[in-house]
């Protein structure tokens, strides 16, 4: 029984990830010696577990009840290592989290930085991406995301908040007009970012509201996009402070309308409300809490 207790954890991976070699990349190993361990699993139950087609795999029926006892052992044994963890000065796991890509050089990069040097028996598996990720669908632990939540299964902390600034190349916006207000700039060229709408809202010291569309000729689906495209003088564009103030800091970039304020973003941890790491997944959440409220 012990001998396949290994195979039972490989096969449920399969079952999780679709396809043997999903499986196989996410262990780590050739994707032939999983196609074998979960042969050498059937064989030793003597049944089909998974039918295989060209396209697909599929459970069988002894496949969809050995899977719901699989996965009853794996939560337990999580489980186990997690309250194993919280008694110990020293926690050991491994996290698999998503970050939006424009956050990779930024104080919660840094911040993970100082986790795992304090934390020298935790591995992180970061994964950074602009678009939208599945938590649960992908495999991950934990997703830092920026913006407004609608996952209320989920369980989630506020990390802080991410400024944003309006800027252009410094070379395209000397050639025209410096804008007094947002309708100053409707006739300007934008770079815009797919996962933002079209017009964006600003507000004055006085407290005026105002917004602008402008026209487009680019639009991108990274905040690094952005950036480059900014660099590059060929239109305005709202970016992340800490892409903006690198730009600045180079003379490439120029602030614009510095009397009127964008709303921040705000940042928060997000993770399933059964998470196989529970323990690790909390030390983790809050520490980075911590590093950025300070």
């Amino acid at each position: 029984m012990i001998d396949h207790l290994k195979h039972m954890a490989v096969f449920a991976r399969v079952v999780d990830k679709g396809s043997f070699r999903a499986a196989a990349q996410d262990i780590g190993v050739a994707p032939s010696r999983v196609s074998q361990t979960i042969t050498d699993l059937e064989n030793h139950l003597g049944t089909t577990l998974l039918y295989r087609t060209t396209r697909k795999l599929a459970l069988t029926g002894e496949g969809r009840a050995l899977y719901m006892h699989v996965t009853q052992m794996l939560r337990s044994a999580e489980a186990g290592l997690n309250e194993i963890n919280a008694t110990m000065q020293d926690p050991v796991g491994a996290l698999r989290v998503s970050i939006p890509a424009f956050l990779s050089t930024s104080d919660l990069s840094t911040a993970m930085a100082a986790f795992i040097k304090r934390y020298p028996n935790v591995a992180l598996s970061l994964f950074y991406s602009d678009r939208r990720v599945e938590i649960i669908e992908n495999g991950l632990d934990l997703a830092i995301k920026a913006g407004s939540l609608s996952d209320s299964a989920m369980m989630s902390r506020k990390l802080g908040i991410i400024p944003r600034a309006l800027v252009a190349g410094a070379e395209y916006a000397s050639a025209r007009p410096v804008p007094s207000r947002p309708a100053d700039m409707e006739d300007w060229d934008w770079i815009r970012y797919q996962q933002r709408s079209d017009t964006i809202e600003l507000t004055s010291d006085k407290g005026e509201t105002e917004s602008v569309t402008g026209r487009s000729q680019i639009e991108v689906d990274s905040a690094n996009a952005l950036y480059h495209f900014a660099m590059q003088d060929v239109g305005a564009s709202v970016l992340p402070e800490n892409l903006a103030a690198r730009g600045v800091a180079s003379g490439s970039l120029v602030r614009l309308l510095p009397k009127w304020r964008l709303g921040d973003i705000d940042l928060h941890a997000v993770w399933p409300d059964s998470s196989r790491r529970e323990t690790l997944t909390l030390l983790f959440v809050r520490f980075l809490a911590d590093a950025l409220g300070r």
